[in-house]
């Protein structure tokens, strides 16, 4: 079994990773823990203030119902199964199905248009698709392009051409043939979220994700079978797997879900954390600038004991902010589709704000430089994973059907994330930013990481994100996107005191030659930034300048 983390150095040093030659999620974890049958699994509640109750004896039953109406309908192993469902029960009892069968699931977000659905029917050569009526709505646009597909299944009301989910998975038989899966054989495809490109597909296998989130669950998330547990997260991306599936279940922890439809209101997640005995928390660092404009004061949060912010990195000032209101520090942590937690700020560890924290047990971390050495410590270099002299659990197998971008990520004995930072004398990593984001500006190499951190310091700013700008003369200068807190107006003259601020707080030439107030950022179904997008937004229009003069 895997030790408790009392002392960081100390399991960091002496993890192994235990990897049986056969594993499926939903029959060694999900019914392990469905053997008691009043082991909470999921407190659910929708916007209407309906709650469930739902073990794990349910979602084995419930799971193996599903899984044999996929085999009832054709479903085998290796078969890909599209599944865009909201944040409802039937998500995960589809998933775990698809697990039980020796199916692929490919979770994807309520929010992917009728062209993204039909690229990953197409790209995965998915045969079913599990959705509801808004998702069939998209799917049927785009039907005459998607000949793999064979079964569609409906959750809701009945639709011609659709199996109905409901009848089918009820009139199934509760009691399964187990299918045997090789550790290794694939089990899940996420689909990155695109910040550069077209989206690749991320395969995942039984152990890599199941085994790997072991890490992910007990020590940077620091969770018990007693706990409760609420990820923000959306089902589509892989934030849901680290923190509403894998990480969570495999502590035997239940899952607050609050299937809201509507934009995320801060104030609503506050009161929510206040009536329900909510102790973990985790939140995009987006939902935590918003969260911190509130005034915490007014709540009290006496069941919170653990938060963690994950997707983009978090800056200081609202890692302090959330602290001074909350009592509770946020704990950063870095990973990827690709992977499970990578770094992070471990419970055990003292937290530096801003930093990505230290390497997650079980993984060699390094800074590396083009020719795949690691660089000194406070140099920056290409975030990478060491492959030898065992490839660690818990990274995915390859880009599916793309093995140019497979093996693009392999740089002598590392796989190399596509992140910059550096490593400081104590081993914490601090993040720079995307690789294809780092800023050069007359020679000077710039993360925009840092700038942005320093502009949301500011109290008039509550979001910003920083690209480079064609420069004639310093070839590129740093261009600052900045959404205003309530009750700011955009002027000349803030302009100029955000501009002194960011050279106060970092080095001078650092500083946003150029700053747009604008009212949103362009961001990925996941939630990140696209900060590709605005660079290019910035080309065009320095071009256009040009054909005019």
């Amino acid at each position: 079994m895997y030790p408790e983390m009392v002392d960081y150095a100390q399991t960091y040093r002496d993890f192994s990773w235990e990897v049986p030659e056969y594993h499926n999620f939903a029959f060694d974890v999900v019914d392990r823990w469905g053997e008691d049958a009043q082991q909470l699994a999921m407190l659910w509640l929708n916007e209407r203030g309906d709650e469930k109750r739902i073990t794990f004896r349910e979602f084995t039953t419930r799971s193996n119902q599903v899984g044999n109406a996929l085999r009832t309908l054709g479903i085998r192993q290796g078969d890909r199964v599209l599944i865009i469902l909201p944040r409802v029960p039937e998500w995960w009892e589809a998933v775990l199905g698809c697990m039980k069968v020796g199916a692929i699931s490919i979770p994807g977000t309520t929010l992917l248009t009728s062209k993204d659905v039909g690229y990953r029917i197409q790209s995965a050569e998915a045969s079913a698709v599990i959705t509801d009526a808004e998702g069939a709505t998209k799917l049927e646009q785009v039907m005459d392009e998607c000949p793999s597909l064979r079964v569609k299944l409906l959750l809701g009301d009945e639709r011609e051409g659709w199996v109905n989910y409901t009848r089918v998975v009820a009139s199934a038989s509760a009691e399964l043939k187990r299918e045997r899966t090789r550790g290794d054989d694939p089990m899940m495809i996420y689909f990155t979220s695109g910040t550069v490109g077209y989206p690749k597909m991320v395969l995942h296998t039984h152990v890599s994700y199941s085994i790997g989130h072991i890490v992910t669950g007990k020590y940077w998330l620091s969770l018990r079978p007693t706990d409760l547990h609420w990820n923000l997260s959306d089902t589509g991306w892989a934030k849901a797997a680290y923190s509403n599936l894998f990480g969570p279940w495999n502590m035997g922890s239940a899952l607050f879900t609050f299937d809201g439809r509507g934009r995320f209101d801060p104030r609503q997640t506050l009161e929510l954390l206040e009536r329900y005995p909510i102790t973990t928390f985790c939140a995009p660092p987006t939902a935590y600038r918003l969260l911190v404009l509130e005034n915490l004061s007014r709540y009290k949060l006496s069941s919170l004991r653990h938060c963690v912010g994950a997707g983009e990195p978090l800056n200081p000032e609202v890692i302090e902010s959330w602290q001074r209101g909350t009592g509770q520090l946020v704990r950063d942590g870095y990973g990827q589709t690709e992977t499970v937690i990578l770094a992070a700020n471990f419970p055990s560890m003292r937290v530096k704000p801003g930093s990505m924290g230290k390497p997650a047990p079980g993984f060699t971390l390094g800074v590396i430089d083009d020719e795949g050495r690691e660089v000194p410590a406070g140099t920056e270099g290409d975030i990478a994973v060491k492959l030898t002299p065992t490839r660690p659990v818990g990274l995915f197998r390859e880009y599916w059907h793309n093995p140019e971008a497979t093996a693009n990520t392999i740089r002598g004995d590392w796989y190399v994330t596509g992140d910059r930072a550096l490593k400081d004398e104590e081993g914490y990593f601090w993040f720079v930013g995307r690789a294809d984001d780092v800023i050069i500006s007359a020679g000077y190499r710039i993360g925009p990481f840092e700038v942005e951190s320093a502009l949301v310091e500011h109290p008039a700013v509550a979001e910003a994100a920083v690209v480079a700008s064609p420069d004639p003369i310093r070839g590129e200068v740093v261009k600052a996107f900045v959404i205003l807190t309530p009750g700011q107006h955009p002027s000349d003259q803030l302009v100029q005191d955000l501009q002194e601020h960011v050279k106060r707080v970092t080095a001078p030439y650092k500083y946003p030659r150029e700053v747009e107030f604008t009212p949103e950022l362009p961001k990925t179904i996941s939630g990140k930034i696209r900060r590709v997008e605005l660079r290019q937004r910035e080309r065009e229009r320095k071009a256009a300048g040009k054909l005019k003069d």
